[in-house]
């Protein structure tokens, strides 16, 4: 049975800054490129990440691990999700196997949001983010071949809708990141974005800047690496637009 707790497929987005901009209960889960683990300064942890579970072996719950921040917990990675789109294929729904490993997470109700990020591929494990979130989250990059991908984003998730794999699956914005405002390109990129997609997209913009790169080799989210720079107040204004969106 679905209850009010909400799921939200995503990709790469700082969710400490969600985080701090309204105090919700969040877990992550993290995807095989373990961006959002090692952004948060967590080491890996051998068999700590959801693998195992996906493949029906273990409780996903018991990989939940705290973090340094108030409300936020994670699900890491490790290198062993990278064989999962190898092995999931051969198993029985192999589209529903995280919606089965997160069922028991949302039905105890302990957080208020459920995140999971999603590799940069629309693969096995990109899909079955899909199918087991209520709502998805589309950061776009101010560059033209982003425009190629979103388009392939929107008709697969018309496919799971129209399929009945995730009949409630709902494109609930889309962030446009890496913007160059010096450059035509990037302009143009929004504008088109803009009217495509209406009110779907965030009225904030992330800019492409150098600390924003700098922050994750130093294992910190970008509002504690430099809370005072451009990208940290572009990422607080946004967490507030989604917080409001979810109506969190």
């Amino acid at each position: 049975m679905r209850h009010s707790r909400r799921c939200v497929a995503l990709d790469n987005f700082p969710f400490i800054c969600l985080n701090h901009a309204v105090p919700t209960k969040v877990i992550a889960v993290a995807n095989q490129q373990a961006n959002a683990t090692s952004g948060l300064g967590l080491e890996k942890i051998e068999g700590g990440s959801a693998y195992r579970s996906l493949l029906g072996e273990g409780s996903l719950a018991d990989k939940i691990q705290p973090t340094p921040f108030t409300n936020l917990q994670i699900i890491p990675s490790e290198v062993d999700l990278c064989g999962a789109d190898i092995e999931l294929p051969r198993l029985e729904n192999p589209l529903q196997r995280a919606t089965q490993s997160l069922q028991p997470i949302l039905d105890a109700q302990r957080f208020d949001l459920v995140l999971i990020d999603c590799p940069p591929s629309l693969g096995v494990l990109t899909l079955n983010a899909f199918a087991a979130a209520d709502s998805l989250i589309v950061p776009l990059q101010c560059e033209y071949y982003a425009l190629e991908g979103i388009s392939m984003t929107t008709r697969i998730l018309g496919q799971l809708r129209n399929t009945g794999v995730n009949p409630r699956l709902e494109l609930a914005g889309v962030v446009m990141t890496m913007f160059d405002g010096r450059t035509k390109l990037s302009q143009q990129v929004v504008s088109e974005v803009r009217e495509h997609f209406g009110q779907l997209v965030f009225e904030t913009v992330i800019p492409r800047t150098t600390r924003l790169a700098e922050a994750p080799s130093f294992g910190k989210p970008i509002i504690h690496y430099d809370k005072y720079s451009a990208g940290a107040a572009a990422y607080e204004m946004l967490a507030q637009e989604l917080a409001a969106r979810l109506k969190l």
